[in-house]
This record gives structure tokens, C-alpha cells and sequence, in this order.
């Protein structure tokens, strides 16, 4: 299916007045439209050994899990403080009213290993450069972060300083 993104509607003023919400609930529904958009977000990375695809709470995990299957490759969550049973790693980051925290189990990759960090959605960019830092202070390798819709009107791609290549499948 060429045109999944057409899957991904807007919702005006969610979640509050002035947000264009990107939903991609009915991208998620259709299962031909779903599959497209994982094997989108698959194809830069076929072929390139990986050990984990690190999702982010919470769409993050719905893609970051069809990604790691589609890669033969395992899943790690990171996710909302508070939800991991075992003992973690956890770095704060700044919101556009307040502050927020992301935590990995300090036993989930081992020292090098190969990953990609996924997300729904690239708006400001400070949770997915916050996932990388986390996922890099267990020492493992970053090879790229992946998003299924960059807001470019953001411009956070601009802001992007990190090494690890930022790959997007479809922007707006």
C-alpha cells in the first residue's frame, strides 16, 4: 500500500487548543496500511546487523515491537517512570510545561550492542534525544532513530546534533 500515510489522520486541538494531533490509530487499524508503513520504516536498516529496537512510550512501542519482528531482531522498552519492575537507568528531560523522565531496566542491552531508537513522532525532538542518551548510557551503539512522521514545521531536524542518523518515513 504506496499511500499509508493517507491512514494518518489529523485531530485539531488535542490534546488542548492550537495541537494538530497526528493519529495514527487508523494507520494502526489497517492492516495493509500498517504493514507498509513497518516495511517503510524497515527498509534503511535490512541487512545491517542489530541487536535491539528501543521503542518509546507508548506509540513508540507499537512500532518499535513490528519493527524488531520485521528486523529479526529483539525488542526494549522505554518507557514513563515508574512502570519497569526491575531496577533502571532514568534521565529527566525538559517539556514545554515542565519536565518529564524516561527509564530503561539497567540490564536490558548489553555494552555495545547494536540499536535503533523508535518513535511515533519527531516534534521537538527532545524525547527521542533523550531515549538515546539513555540507551547509550548502558553502552550500547546507536546506529539511527527512527520515526513513522517528522513535523518538519518543528524544525527539529534542524536542531538535530546527535550523530546517529534520524530517519523518518513520512514528513509534514
Amino acid at each position: 500500500m504506496a499511500d499509508w500515510h493517507t491512514l494518518i489522520r489529523d485531530v485539531p486541538d488535542f490534546p488542548r487548543p492550537g495541537i494538530l494531533f497526528k493519529d495514527i490509530t487508523p494507520l494502526l487499524a489497517d492492516a495493509d496500511g500498517f504493514a507498509a508503513a513497518i516495511d517503510a520504516m524497515a527498509a534503511p536498516w535490512r541487512g545491517i546487523r542489530l541487536d535491539a529496537v528501543v521503542g518509546v512510550e507508548s506509540r513508540g512501542f507499537i512500532l518499535g515491537a513490528a519493527l524488531a519482528h520485521a528486523l529479526g531482531t529483539g525488542f526494549v522498552p522505554a518507557r514513563k517512570p515508574g512502570k519497569l519492575p526491575a531496577r533502571t537507568l532514568a534521565l529527566e528531560y525538559a517539556l514545554e510545561y515542565g519536565s518529564d523522565r524516561l527509564e530503561i531496566h539497567a540490564d536490558a542491552l548489553p555494552a555495545n550492542a547494536r540499536v535503533i531508537v523508535v518513535d511515533d513522532v519527531l516534534a521537538t525532538g527532545g524525547t527521542l534525544r533523550t531515549a538515546l542518551a539513555l540507551t547509550r548510557a548502558q553502552g550500547a551503539q546507536v546506529l539511527g532513530a527512527v520515526v513513522l512522521v517528522e513535523l518538519g514545521f518543528l524544525s527539529a531536524r534542524e536542531r538535530w546534533d546527535d550523530p546517529a542518523p534520524l530517519v523518518a518515513s513520512v514528513a509534514y
